[in-house]
């Protein structure tokens, strides 16, 4: 009698669900004091944040609160959920109201309007691996902050997993976002800070 002898698998990848990884944060697997995101069913270890991006969020905030009003919900930080594997925390994201204020669930596709990440050292990072995430999401627009060069990217209309168009903003230009019309323009040295 001949056993057939079943080849070995290479290793596989294991991938996490939103679900998952929110299951993990509650059980304490991920500590609090660990920043991480859950980014295409993988969890990254995110770098600190230093004082020159600290400083881009605050003054994002600012801008942002001030021009949206009661159109939109600005938020800092926290988590939006891009079912099933992604459960990233942007740097700033512009929602559409709800009368909870996502006190019940964090935010999902179709209601996040706007999203800024900033970049100090993250720049590759933000475009090459959260990118194609907010763009198959369908988030409408997506900046990427870029400290260091001082720009400020622009990422519009979500194809797939890409945006079909992208402009790059410098010091002595002005932004606005199209998702919300009344909005005034942001002048993006005041987002540099300069």
């Amino acid at each position: 009698m001949t056993t057939a002898t079943v080849p070995p698998e290479p290793p596989t990848q294991r991938r996490f669900t939103v679900d998952e990884y929110e299951r993990m944060v509650e059980a304490g697997v991920l500590p609090d004091e660990e920043n991480v995101e859950l980014l295409d069913g993988r969890i990254y270890r995110m770098s600190p944040i230093g004082s020159a991006h600290a400083a881009c969020v605050d003054r994002l905030t600012r801008l942002l609160v001030r021009r949206v009003g009661e159109d939109a919900i600005v938020r800092i930080q926290s988590p939006i959920v891009l079912p099933p594997t992604s459960e990233p925390e942007p740097d700033v994201a512009l929602l559409t109201p709800r009368p909870d204020g996502y006190a019940e669930r964090h935010p999902r596709p179709g209601e996040v309007l706007l999203v800024v990440e900033v970049a100090d050292t993250s720049l590759d990072f933000d475009r090459e691996t959260k990118l194609p995430l907010y763009a198959r999401a369908g988030t409408p627009e997506y900046w990427v902050v870029a400290l260091r060069d001082k720009q400020v990217h622009v990422f519009r209309t979500p194809e797939g997993e890409q945006y079909t168009t992208h402009e790059t903003y410098g010091p002595d230009d002005e932004v606005v976002a199209r998702t919300l019309p009344a909005l005034d323009p942001v002048p993006v040295k005041r987002i540099l800070g300069e």
